[in-house]
């Protein structure tokens, strides 16, 4: 790992808020990563090395005799920032009603990983001219190719092989259950079925919600979640249909699994490989970042109700994202159902980065 040039120690005593949060909270949540790091168990979406300080942080933080979260994260982390404002967003888990096999209403069909795509690297590249170079690949005749785009898997069934899942309800449920890289699907007899992130074709994220602002389609202080989901509906979601054709402009598409492991039961999974938590797991910019480490965030966001109210805490890089780009740039996870939903889908805004490094390795 290395950190970004122009970082700056602190104190913690900089740090308004830090000794009001619950730390003994902050630091169950670093033990689960901290027992990622031990076992040197895969990622699910590799990142940057644990640098040295983090890998010595980590059996301290499982032998349950560090004194408490704010002695722990005092005595093996150093605050540091950067001079300029950082920028969060939100996700969180939907739950959606679906169907075993294709049904009335519910035809839009959830897939999983094709036996043919070839994961080079999660990250996409893109040229001086704009050009975009996919990470992902697949074999045809003896030659690794890039993979279709969206609309050749969803109209033109370019994904060869993969099975579908289950079914949902439209285009537009299973495109935002991409967005957010996980879900819990309610089945008709009671049952649930949890999925996890299992590769994607591996072309760039574009942000539909970005384009609709940007074409008048959506007023910049109207957009949130439900907003956007029912504009893409009354745009028409067929093939030709302009509701369609703008989430075809996306072209990244996400595959999934069914995930019955103990450890999903807790929550979905994030790039590290384990259950995130609402409200302390974050993704990053796993290009910069290791994940394990803390994030002080401090924001007005709209996170106990739609009112916009201060948001001190420290969260733990638990995963990644697309669209997440940047050192000061983070994804708060913010649970899962309708309610984490809308106020996820509400949050865009500014906030305030102070980077917990281990204190054994030096920032530049």
């Amino acid at each position: 790992m290395r950190p970004p040039a122009g970082l700056a120690p602190v104190a913690f005593e900089a740090i308004e808020g830090f000794g009001g949060d619950d730390l003994d909270a902050a630091l169950a949540v670093f033990r689960r990563s901290a027992a990622r790091l031990l076992e040197g168990a895969p990622e699910q979406r590799p990142a940057c090395p644990p640098p040295p300080g983090l890998l010595a942080a980590a059996p301290a933080a499982l032998a349950g005799d560090s004194g408490g979260g704010e002695s722990f994260f005092r005595r093996w982390f150093s605050p540091w920032r950067l001079p300029q404002t950082g920028f969060v967003t939100a996700y969180y888990e939907p739950e959606i009603a679906a169907r075993p096999a294709p049904a009335p209403g519910f035809e839009t069909p959830v897939l999983s990983r094709p036996p043919d795509l070839v994961t080079l690297n999660e990250t996409p590249l893109r040229l001086p001219s704009g050009e975009a170079l996919t990470s992902a690949r697949r074999l045809r005749d003896g030659r690794l190719v890039p993979y279709p785009v969206r609309r050749a898997i969803e109209v033109d069934g370019a994904a060869a092989g993969a099975a579908p899942l289950a079914y949902v309800r439209d285009p537009v449920e299973l495109f935002f259950m991409q967005v957010q890289g996980s879900a819990r699907l309610r089945l008709p007899d009671g049952t649930t079925r949890a999925l996890t992130y299992d590769g994607r074709n591996g072309w760039p994220y574009t942000s539909i919600g970005r384009l609709a602002i940007e074409r008048g389609l959506i007023a910049p202080a109207s957009m949130s979640l439900d907003g956007l989901k029912a504009q893409l509906r009354a745009m028409g979601l067929s093939s030709d249909q302009p509701g369609r054709r703008l989430m075809h402009e996306n072209l990244s598409y996400v595959f999934f699994r069914t995930d019955d492991s103990d450890d999903r039961g807790r929550g979905p999974i994030g790039g590290e490989g384990c259950a995130l938590t609402p409200l302390r797991s974050i993704a990053v910019d796993r290009s910069i970042w290791s994940y394990g480490l803390p994030f002080w965030i401090a924001t007005r966001v709209p996170w106990e109700s739609e009112a916009e109210t201060g948001f001190q805490r420290l969260m733990i890089a638990q995963d990644t994202g697309s669209a997440i780009l940047g050192a000061a740039r983070a994804d708060l996870f913010f649970g899962a159902g309708d309610r984490a939903g809308a106020l996820a889908g509400r949050v865009r805004h500014d906030a305030d980065f102070t980077f917990l490094l281990p204190r054994a390795d030096r920032a530049p």
